[in-house]
């Protein structure tokens, strides 16, 4: 593997060696060096932060569309079109400008419906504190990313991958269990292992943002194509709502009522 697709590892799907490497490679006429002034058609950060600004400002219209209008179907049209955008921009990121507007809408729907559902089983504040709590993860990882207190080495990067690997497993072997009526012990109760288990992947989740922050640099570096910043916002997006939602979670493990 050479030096450079190694940079754009990443436990995020979207920001992956083939990702990035390969569709670098599509655009591989100039050298790196001179791609810049040949061809201004190539991803920037700036660029993949307005795109994640975009993505942001969708999901919160449609999720406020969703919440005010608390119709349950809507949760289901929000997953199955969530999941149908990812596998489509996936399989074909040169579409990504349109598919990842469309995974912020239909990713919109399913938080508005769930957090209205959280609202109201719960403490009506649990949603707006979940809203801040994700911010503020965030800010304070961008933080430490461009202070240079965190960075994606390949140490990092191994650590946070196989976390997120040993996570992902641990929800599909209780998806598993679930059709059998049983839970992983502690997943979802409130007990000081449940919140230690929930702090642990939100830490997990967190700690996600620092590779799609590196990803959005070595993008433009390597001089990814336009299209990639798209599927960099959505990338990003994806960690968020993961993020927000197991903050969501957590909360409402304080919240809840005998």
């Amino acid at each position: 593997m050479s030096n450079r697709s190694r940079f754009f590892n990443s436990s995020n799907p979207f920001l992956t060696e083939d990702s990035f490497a390969k569709s670098a490679q599509q655009e591989s006429s100039f050298p790196i060096s001179e791609r810049r002034t040949a061809d201004p058609a190539f991803m920037t950060v700036s660029g993949a932060v307005n795109k994640s600004i975009i993505m942001g400002l969708i999901l919160i219209a449609t999720a406020f569309f969703a919440a005010f209008t608390m119709n349950p179907a809507l949760m289901f049209v929000g997953l199955i079109g969530g999941i149908i955008a990812l596998l489509v921009t996936y399989f074909n990121p040169k579409i990504a400008y349109i598919t990842a507007p469309l995974y912020a809408a239909f990713e919109g729907l399913l938080l508005g419906t769930i957090s209205m559902a959280y609202a109201n089983i719960y403490e009506p504040g649990i949603v707006t504190n979940a809203v801040m709590l994700t911010m503020f993860a965030l800010f304070v990882m961008l933080v430490l990313y461009r202070t240079g207190v965190l960075r994606a080495t390949e140490k990092f990067r191994s650590i946070v991958m196989t976390a997120t690997g040993a996570i992902a497993v641990m929800y599909l072997v209780n998806m598993g269990l679930s059709f059998f009526g049983m839970n992983i012990p502690y997943l979802h109760q409130m007990s000081p292992i449940g919140i230690i288990i929930s702090l642990v992947i939100i830490a997990v989740a967190a700690l996600n943002l620092i590779l799609d922050f590196d990803q959005f640099e070595k993008g433009e570096q390597y001089q990814a194509p336009k299209y990639m910043e798209w599927v960099s916002a959505l990338g990003l997006l994806v960690t968020l709502v993961w993020l927000y939602l197991e903050i969501l979670r957590l909360l409402s493990m304080f919240s809840s009522r005998d």
